[in-house]
């Protein structure tokens, strides 16, 4: 059953990792999995490109909260990245081992963590994507 998603902060999540996935698959990756989700923690995408799996955390900022409009540089110079906290990577990793556990035919490929940052601008219909590649957790 798909995941419903309720507040401003989840639908923009959302539309995030749709952007985030198109990008993806327009540059050459197959999606896996999306939302892989455990009690203690969620992967927002598994992708693979070249017999490597990449594991995804997507960050989405808008350029529209709530009923205001957050200037252009405002939400372009934010850095999303910074809420990736200790206890966020540790969780990260630990639903990485599970998804690896529980996927055998995936336990031997070489793999890394990637996050995509997703700067949304609701009112021009257009967003931009910033890579931060193989993270360490």
């Amino acid at each position: 059953m798909p995941k419903v998603f309720t507040s401003e902060t989840q639908k923009t999540g959302e539309i995030g990792e749709n952007i985030a996935t198109k990008f993806l698959v327009k540059h050459g990756f197959s999606i896996l999995d999306r939302n892989y989700t455990k009690k203690w923690g969620e992967i927002d995408i598994v992708a693979e490109k070249e017999n490597k799996l990449y594991f995804i955390e997507v960050k989405s900022v808008t350029s529209f909260g709530g009923t205001q409009d957050v200037p252009r540089e405002t939400y372009e110079d934010s850095r999303p990245e910074d809420n990736m906290h200790p206890w966020k990577l540790k969780r990260l990793s630990r639903t990485i081992q599970t998804y690896l556990m529980s996927n055998r035919k995936h336990e031997e490929k070489e793999w890394q963590v990637d996050l995509l940052v997703v700067f949304i601008d609701i009112k021009n219909k257009k967003s931009r994507i910033r890579i931060l590649s193989d993270i360490i957790l």
